[in-house]
């Protein structure tokens, strides 16, 4: 049987479903190129906002559409963190949620030889060991992602999250390295390590996620190593110091933000202000030359002036990040900030996404511009054209590369242009000037 997935939401998703297509495939499916040659189309999704919930919807709906002979199957976070109306969704044939993704394949074989409704979301439970997962081959990949951690103890206001995903919980730093060897025995050159509170990582095991990145850094083949989204607050001094020992890891920091304002974030139960947010963007700038910051920054929070959203769109400004995640608040129920009052009104959320997008597509701009004339290492990720490549710096400035070459490769290239979404460049090959900026 052929099965495609489609993957909602974060870098975590997509790791996880890599990992279950895998699990299918050793257990003889195939995977499918497209949804309407699938037999079974999974749907792994996201519920980190109510519009993220609609998708959901919108994926099975389509799916059903496209494909009406499948058998489609709703995982991950909005299972989870909403069993009831998961459950309730009738174009969802199988409904498991995180706590028992293992249960894929019997829930899948249930349900083909019944053809009955199978909905199995077990709930979180306290000190729940990390699901032991591994994914040795990206389909249509030239980065390997690598989920280390799981979970989040941090209960911003705001946020479902904690409760689709649990507790943080770590993959032991044996499992990880075996997992790394193995990815740069198949050549991959670049890998992302993830997590959903990747700042959390070692939390429950004695261990620190610079002890991850080193592992990542030792593995031959491995050139590359990259991190997901970070808590700020836990990167101190002696943290950034041991991170720039690292000569593999990449200078790009996504430091989640989330506002500029310090009254806003302390009702978003955030555990830094803007001084401190300050002090580590400056600090990684120090550390680590030609470093991009990226961000995630959100409007409308309940009780947000438009003293404190100006506040937040100067502090935006002044950071310069190198790319920002924009968003309006959404409203969650079960989360705090639901029944906050102050709730800002939908015009005057996306009024104010406007206007912080506007200054931070301005940043973005001005990074790129900051990287003409350099010559950079770019991986290549796909070929657009013959001779014409889309990849990555280090820094993960996105690239248009002219000249040879091939996917998964990392070539120098001297970076000659800035538009408003990447730079152009040339491909330097041997006997040209290949003097770095």
């Amino acid at each position: 049987m052929n099965v495609f997935f489609i993957t909602l939401g974060c870098k975590v998703n997509q790791y996880e479903s890599q990992a279950m297509l895998n699990q299918l495939c050793k257990a003889g499916f195939s995977a499918a190129a497209s949804l309407r040659e699938a037999d079974v189309a999974v749907v792994n999704s996201c519920t980190v906002t109510a519009a993220s919930d609609h998708k959901v919807r919108q994926a099975l709906r389509h799916a059903r559409k496209e494909n009406p002979g499948a058998v489609l199957v709703l995982t991950g976070c909005f299972p989870q963190a909403f069993p009831t109306e998961a459950a309730a969704l009738p174009e969802a044939d199988v409904v498991l949620g995180n706590a028992n993704r293992a249960a894929l394949l019997p829930d899948l074989q249930t349900y083909l030889s019944t053809r009955q409704k199978v909905v199995d979301i077990a709930p979180h439970r306290n000190g729940e060991p990390f699901e032991a997962m591994s994914v040795q081959h990206f389909f249509e990949r030239t980065r390997a992602f690598v989920k280390i951690e799981d979970g989040c103890n941090r209960f911003c206001s705001y946020c479902i999250i904690p409760y689709a995903r649990g507790r943080v919980r770590s993959k032991p730093l044996d499992a990880l390295r075996r997992e790394l060897a193995a990815l740069g025995a198949a050549g991959y050159r670049e890998t992302v390590l993830t997590g959903i509170n990747l700042s959390a990582y070692g939390q429950d095991l004695g261990l620190h996620l610079c002890d991850a990145v080193e592992a990542a850094c030792a593995v031959p083949g491995i050139r590359r190593v990259r991190l997901g989204s970070l808590e700020p607050e836990q990167l101190s001094d002696a943290v950034i110091a041991r991170l720039a020992r690292a000569e593999k890891l990449c200078p790009q920091f996504h430091l989640s933000l989330q506002s500029g304002c310090d009254e806003t974030l302390r009702r978003m139960n955030r555990h830094y202000d803007t001084a401190e947010y300050r002090r580590i963007a400056g600090a990684l700038r120090a550390a680590f030359p030609n470093a991009a910051i990226t961000t995630d920054i959100m409007v409308g929070f309940p009780g947000e002036t438009e003293e404190e959203f100006a506040q937040s769109l100067a502090f935006a400004r002044e950071t310069g990040f190198a790319r920002a995640h924009v968003f309006a608040y959404s409203r969650r129920p079960g989360t705090r900030a639901y029944q906050m009052p102050g709730q800002v009104s939908r015009a005057e959320k996306e009024r104010r996404s406007r206007e912080m997008i506007r200054e931070t597509e301005k940043t973005k701009r001005a990074f790129l511009e900051s990287q003409t004339g350099l010559l950079a290492p770019v991986l290549l990720e796909r070929e657009i054209r013959p001779g014409l490549f889309e990849g990555y710096t280090p820094n993960y400035t996105p690239v248009h590369a002219a000249g040879p070459g091939r996917p998964g490769e990392i070539c120098p290239v001297r970076l000659t242009r800035a538009g408003d979404e990447r730079c152009e460049g040339t491909i330097v090959t041997e006997g040209e000037d290949r003097h770095e900026n």
